[in-house]
């Protein structure tokens, strides 16, 4: 729709409401774009990783799918408004965080995203690296530089897949759109080619599945099951915990909620568990064929040999991480900025500026164990980004009712104004949702000793606890100002 005199300082054409020609996006497209975002190198690693914890196979996948039934329910329901109003990420947070309080949970997501821009650009660049050493028929390595820990050749091919990146970037949304809906039939058939040579190599289903738990009577790990499961399950739902917050920037380019709702519901759960189950199942036979797991696809490939499979294994390798990596963590990133500044950065810019944040936090650092990855990243973000949920899903359905004035979200003096542009009761809801898990993420990274062991619980249910803790204290706090007069639906 057109809107009525919008601040200049809050809009653009980059997060103004999309029109009805905009609106180009199918069932399809929204399915693509899952697909797409979860047959990725991370999904692979997680399914890999849950093994390399000490599950069976059907162990992490039921972990797996139980977390993705789970966080399809909160991706779904923000995805309405996105629909419903044409508008993205940053401009729905400012019903409930107030026009410049919006930035904080903006601001908090995007960071998030540039950290997964730079693993999953430096998986890309992994990938090159191993497969070149493969093609060489050695390792290709030297001694690593100073202060980044790499070497040389890493660098390199890390800056190189960082540089194709960039210029797909450069042709902006429409062609991530159309690299999504191009990349997932391949990505499919590709997974399943990989775990066909898995089968043949381990000599059938059964060796391939036959790694026992090590939580079972007689394991290594009896009765420390739900030590592994907890925190995993947590881990499986901060993994999209990212995209549950901004898919209204992908929903907004849909016609109908049934489409959105009904595309989300077969990319997710479906093709997320299933690639896992993919990862699950090859580091599983790898017990078989090597010896040892190898939870990370580009170690594996490495270690292939033959022309012809190192170079198909590349290109699927790029062709997932390109597909994941632009859509799921660029334009969540691009869009906090533009939102920061319409009037100076527009999606390219932000583009730019979320690659470049992508390099400087050191991305192979994040990920140098399975522990790391899933105890400290995955995890440790849900606790910020959990609480963010919790409040946006509360007051769009439990107290506007899904009815926001959309004039007024464009509007410096208007519903959303509250208190010089915050809105108190979302601010103090976030504080106290992330604050109990604090002392278990600064024992995870090191950073304190030994905290009480109910702080380290906590800790494990980081999403769910500030989720639910956000969303009751928001409720309590806004539901007389917000939950007493509507908002009138400007559409």
């Amino acid at each position: 729709m057109t809107l009525h005199n919008p601040d200049p300082s809050l809009i653009n054409e980059d997060i103004a409401p999309t029109s009805a020609a905009g609106r180009t996006w199918t069932v399809w497209n929204m399915a693509a774009l899952w697909i797409g975002m979860v047959v990725c190198v991370p999904t692979y690693m997680i399914g890999g990783g849950l093994i390399d914890l000490g599950m069976s196979w059907w162990q992490a996948i039921v972990t797996v799918l139980i977390g993705n039934v789970i966080v399809l329910l909160p991706m779904m329901a923000n995805g309405h408004a996105g629909t419903r109003y044409g508008i993205p990420f940053p401009v729905l947070a400012r019903a409930s965080f107030g026009i410049h309080g919006a930035h904080v949970p903006s601001v908090l997501r995007g960071l998030v995203a540039c950290g997964w821009f730079g693993i999953q650009t430096w998986i890309g660049g992994e990938a090159i690296y191993h497969l070149l050493g493969a093609l060489a028929g050695g390792d290709l390595g030297g001694s690593d530089l100073p202060v980044l820990g790499i070497n040389g050749l890493e660098l390199t091919c890390f800056l190189a897949f960082w540089a194709l990146q960039v210029v797909v970037l450069w042709r902006g949304i429409e062609s991530i759109k159309v690299l999504e809906s191009l990349a997932a039939p391949f990505l499919i058939l590709m997974g399943f080619v990989l775990l066909g040579w898995a089968w043949w190599k381990a000599n059938g289903l059964g060796p391939m599945l036959s790694t026992p738990s090590q939580f079972a009577p007689g394991g290594p790990k009896e009765g420390q099951f739900l030590g592994a499961f907890l925190p995993g399950l947590t881990a499986m739902v901060g993994f999209w915990a990212t995209l549950s917050l901004n898919i209204p920037d992908f929903t907004r380019y849909m016609r109908k909620q049934r489409d959105q709702i009904l595309g989300q519901a077969l990319g997710l759960p479906l093709f997320m568990t299933l690639f896992a189950f993919v990862g699950v199942a090859v580091t599983s036979a790898t017990v078989v064929i090597f010896g040892e797991p190898i939870p990370d696809p580009t170690v594996l490939l490495g270690r292939l040999g033959g022309g012809a499979a190192v170079i198909a294994s590349l290109v699927a390798l790029t062709l997932a991480t390109l597909s994941t990596n632009l859509a799921a963590n660029v334009v969540s990133a691009a869009n906090t900025l533009v939102n920061l500044a319409p009037k100076r950065i527009g999606f390219r810019l932000g583009a730019l500026i979320t690659a470049g944040l992508g390099i400087a936090v050191f991305p192979w650092k994040l990920i140098e164990s399975s522990e790391g990855f899933i105890f400290t990243w995955l995890i440790g973000y849900s606790a910020l980004l959990g609480p963010i949920g919790g409040i946006l899903i509360v007051d769009y359905f439990a107290l506007r009712r899904m009815e926001l004035d959309l004039e007024g979200l464009y509007r410096l003096a208007g519903p959303y104004t509250y208190r010089g542009g915050f809105h108190p009761a979302a601010m103090i809801a976030l504080v106290v949702g992330v604050a109990p898990s604090l002392p278990g993420f600064l024992a995870t990274v090191g950073w304190v000793g030994s905290v009480p062991p109910v702080f380290a619980m906590i800790y494990t249910y980081a999403w769910f606890v500030g989720f639910g803790l956000a969303a009751a204290v928001y409720w309590i706090l806004a539901h007389r100002r917000v939950g007493g007069a509507h908002d009138r639906d400007a559409g």
